[in-house]
């Protein structure tokens, strides 16, 4: 459970590192080394079981951002959630961010359903903020971006489209210790992204032998799920050494209904249903894609000398997902809606065009070289796919991270060098798909190239403490960071872009004697590239680097026994847009032993990165069933600059916060934070501009697009307001010699768009923007161990949420609101044979769901399947708690 989400070390933030060294000096290692015992002891006591250990809340040992070793969550300037391995343990999601989501009510994340690549690297949000408002660090290094920009429009990436966040799904749980959660701007003290708050996962660093399995499906039973991890570890005076590895293969889920022109076609054309895609089941996929992957994590230390030592940790992972898309169909039908309106199930339009094959003779003055014979010889995709395809979409992620430092003490002066490297790949591809351009020669399967992110970091990190004859010494922090970034995209199969020889109109001749031909019309034109999904040309593809220098100066201190305070200062230097100045100031008041009072005030800001300015991406999008070719253009490009793009510019935040911390009686803690986020030039996608024919004689290099289609690109254009606070509560006790531990979390979090350009920010998005992710989230756990039980409840609240983007608006009103749920969670495990624990559980035990769609003006529901016109019943993004269902599960766990 949440230990103190409160209790942070803003403070111990302010002077925290620039490159984030948690523990810079031997009395910062000897922190690191007291908050793993305790993980560790969590573990022993009761992780297998789902318990946590029995040490009060309050002096859980805080190393997030601060050089002091003093900092508790009773005595932190900052709020910040300590959850420990054993919070981990109980989660049935083998996913990260599906975990964090589950115990941090300010977290959120959609399900992603069909979301073209977003489905592969979702992108969570923190306090309503974008992934790469967030920092990600492991242990207190900073952790790489993902290779995809969230470039997919629609309420799936609402609150992160645009972003380029880390993709933390690649940690295994089983490899933490702990993970402190910081919910406060940090920039001053790590620089770019920790706007929205910190994210630091600590590595297990104890001795001994770990494995879990665990299996389970969804009520509805599919969705099986496999997870088989294991830790290991060695340690010494020598140092340690730490190794975790996981495997998890998880199925299919389906919650959505046939489309009505599949159901149709299946009674018009019975001989042909069994061709339908997924037949008998829905020709598209509404829920997870199946995917199966696999993560390792090693952690070491080696003792130098007593005061000094070299570490290395270093993060492997793997992970292949496969994606419904949307169902072509081959004929066009009607279908009655709930209001009784007869609609129109178009065909796709290639499956409207018959491509004639007989070229025109050589020589022949009447039919003229690149013209077309119309006679019987012709080819129509009906051919290939006789009852339409479904394209399924295709990611392989490969992630690679590696730490490696050295570090130690001087007496009151420490110091930690170190050097990251890292790499993220994410390989696309496609099958059951076609390019129409290339009529009968078109592939079914298509490679669409790879996206990398590298990251090469050096950090150097310095502290000494200062007697100066206050209450503590005074906490001197200083260093500096270099920073490479480098976003690449490799060109795909030729045909996954190209134009074939039928992306223009054929002219067409019939023979009216021998020799004699005259004209009869043309063909359509067909479209360009993968249909679903363009690979990158070669023209596109390449590298783009961006480089930062920075320096950083903190202070920190207790002026009295009673009040803390502390400073910070950080330069960044980017060869891309310039220069960037932060800082930070905090302060903690203790007015008596129960009660403390504290605030913080501070300036941030996130660069844009080299794969924002310059991704490029062609996707086919469907608007009420007609589809279009939808292109993301980098800044630089001259169809960007066609419609006006400039060059991106910093994000830039300032955050103020403020709360108290209250310890009521013993092994109780109660804290209250309330903040503020202004975050200006905040970074989006434009609205996309519509394509005409003079646009394409203009711009030739808009021809993947083509007339019709739509043009997007990056820029700075919105400015918002995010307002919130944060209640946590955690109380243990022994009641009747049993082990009780409960906490309660509460967010209220509520972004305003204060300001736009409406090119930027439609009414849809601004509408989801404030109001996608609930404003209200619970969290309450309660664990109950006695002997070899115990006991884990866990209930949620989910307060409504809207998702206009999918489902519309009228006169800046959503078109439905989905209300709020609450969900609960159950676990009993029973230890057996001292080193044995089995569990069964049950997540969102009561299978609550969504709210269905309902008929809207911008929504038809068709009785004659159930769903809209694609087979929708849940909202796409699935919700805050997703659309499955219940959950059950088994888990063994063997601990030596």
């Amino acid at each position: 459970m949440i230990r103190s989400m409160t209790s942070t070390v803003a403070l111990a933030f302010s002077l925290a590192s620039g490159s984030a060294a948690l523990a810079a000096d031997e009395d910062a290692a000897a922190a690191t080394a007291l908050i793993t015992a305790q993980a560790a002891a969590a573990q022993d006591t009761s992780a297998s079981s789902g318990t946590a250990a029995s040490q009060d809340p309050a002096s859980e040992i805080v190393v997030l951002g601060t050089r002091r070793t003093d900092r508790t969550l009773a005595n932190s300037p900052s709020p910040v959630d300590v959850i420990s391995a054993a919070d981990f343990a109980v989660q049935p999601a083998a996913n990260m961010i599906d975990q964090l989501k589950n115990i941090v009510p300010s977290f959120f994340a959609g399900q992603n359903s069909i979301s073209d690549a977003s489905t592969f690297v979702r992108s969570p949000s923190l306090r309503g903020l974008a992934g790469d408002q967030v920092l990600v660090m492991l242990n207190g290094k900073r952790y790489n971006r993902s290779a995809l920009v969230q470039v997919y429009g629609g309420s799936d990436t609402g609150l992160g489209r645009g972003a380029q966040g880390p993709d933390i799904s690649a940690i295994p749980s089983l490899a933490i210790g702990s993970l402190q959660v910081l919910r406060e701007g940090a920039t001053a003290q790590y620089g770019s992204d920790a706007i929205a708050g910190v994210l630091n996962y600590g590595l297990r660093e104890d001795q001994g032998i770990e494995i879990v399995g665990r299996t389970g499906q969804y009520y509805d039973g599919d969705g099986e799920s496999y997870q088989i991890a294991a830790n290991a570890g060695l340690k010494g005076d020598w140092g340690f050494v730490n190794v975790t590895g996981e495997y998890v293969d998880e199925g299919q889920t389906s919650r959505g209904q046939t489309r009505p022109s599949a159901a149709n076609f299946a009674t018009n054309f019975p001989a042909l249903a069994s061709q339908l895609p997924n037949y008998p089941g829905p020709v598209q996929i509404w829920g997870n894609s199946p995917s199966h992957g696999f993560k390792t994590v090693f952690n070491s230390a080696l003792n130098v000398t007593d005061d000094s030592k070299l570490y290395l940790f270093a993060n492997y992972a793997q992970n292949k997902g496969n994606q419904s898309f949307n169902y072509r169909p081959p004929v066009s039908s009607t279908a009655v809606d709930t209001a009784g309106v007869v609609r129109n199930q178009g065909a796709n339009a290639a499956f409207n065009n018959t491509f004639f094959l007989t070229p025109c003779p050589a020589g022949n003055a009447t039919c003229p070289t690149g013209g077309f014979v119309r006679d019987g010889n012709t080819f129509r995709f009906a051919e290939l796919y006789p009852a339409g395809f479904t394209p399924r979409f295709v990611g392989k992620t490969q992630q690679i991270y590696g730490v490696l430092g050295y570090k130690g003490t001087s007496g009151a002066f420490s110091y930690d060098l170190s050097g990251t490297l890292a790499r993220n790949k994410l390989s696309l591809s496609m099958y059951s798909s076609a390019n129409f351009s290339f009529g009968p020669q078109t592939q079914t399967a298509f490679d669409f190239g790879d996206l990398i992110q590298k990251e090469v970091n050096a950090n150097a990190d310095f502290t000494y403490a200062a007697d100066l004859g206050l209450a503590a010494p005074l906490t001197i922090s200083f260093g500096g960071e270099f920073r490479k970034e480098t976003y690449e995209q490799t060109a795909g199969d030729e045909q996954s872009y190209a134009a074939g020889p039928y992306a223009v109109a054929q002219q067409l001749y019939t023979q009216t004697a021998p020799g004699v031909y005259v004209p009869s019309g043309t063909t359509a034109a067909q479209g360009v590239g993968a249909s679903g999904y363009a690979g990158t040309s070669p023209q596109t593809a390449g590298k783009f680097s961006q480089k930062a220098y920075a320096a950083y100066v903190g202070l920190e201190t207790d002026i009295t026994e009673a009040f803390t305070v502390g400073a910070a200062g950080r330069y960044e230097h980017y060869n891309t847009f310039g220069d960037a100045w932060v800082g930070k100031v905090n302060a903690l008041y203790k007015l008596t032993d129960m009660f403390s009072i504290r605030g913080s005030f501070g300036t941030g800001f996130h660069a844009p990165s080299p794969g924002q300015s310059n991704v490029s991406i062609v996707t086919t999008s469907f608007n009420n069933g007609v589809a279009f070719q939808s292109g993301t253009y980098p800044t630089n490009t001259a169809v960007a600059q066609y419609y006006g793009a400039t060059d991106l510019t910093p994000e830039k935040s300032t955050n103020y916060g403020v709360g108290f911390i209250l310890e009521p009686v013993r092994n109780m803690t109660i804290t209250v934070d309330g903040y503020q986020i202004d975050l200006r030039n905040r970074i989006g996608l434009t609205s996309p501009f519509i394509v005409s024919a003079a646009d394409l004689a203009a711009q030739p290099a808009l021809l993947p697009v083509g007339v019709g289609g739509q043009v997007q690109y990056f820029t700075n254009g919105f400015k918002t307001r995010t307002r919130g606070v944060d209640v946590v509560g955690t109380w243990r006790a022994t009641l009747s010699r049993a082990l009780v531990n409960v906490s309660l979390a509460y967010n209220y979090n509520d972004t305003k768009v204060v300001d736009y350009n409406d090119r930027i920010i439609s009414v849809a998005q601004l509408i989801d923007a404030e109001n996608l992710a609930p404003k209200h989230r619970v969290v309450f756990n309660a664990n109950w161990s006695l002997d070899n039980l115990n006991l884990n409840i866990r209930e949620n609240y989910y307060s409504s949420f809207t998702s206009a983007q999918d489902y519309g608006q009228t006169n800046g009103v959503p078109n439905q609101r989905f209300g709020g749920k609450f969900t609960t969670d159950l676990e009993l495990g029973y230890n057996f044979g001292e080193h044995f624990t089995l569990a069964i559980g049950a997540q969102n035990v009561l299978d609550e769901r969504p709210d269905k769609l309902k008929a809207t003006n911008t929504v038809q529901i068709y009785p004659i399947t159930g769903g809209t016109s694609d087979g929708q019943v849940y909202p796409r993004a699935g919700g805050p708690f997703g659309f499955n269902g219940g959950f059950y599960y088994t888990r063994l766990r063997v601990k030596y």
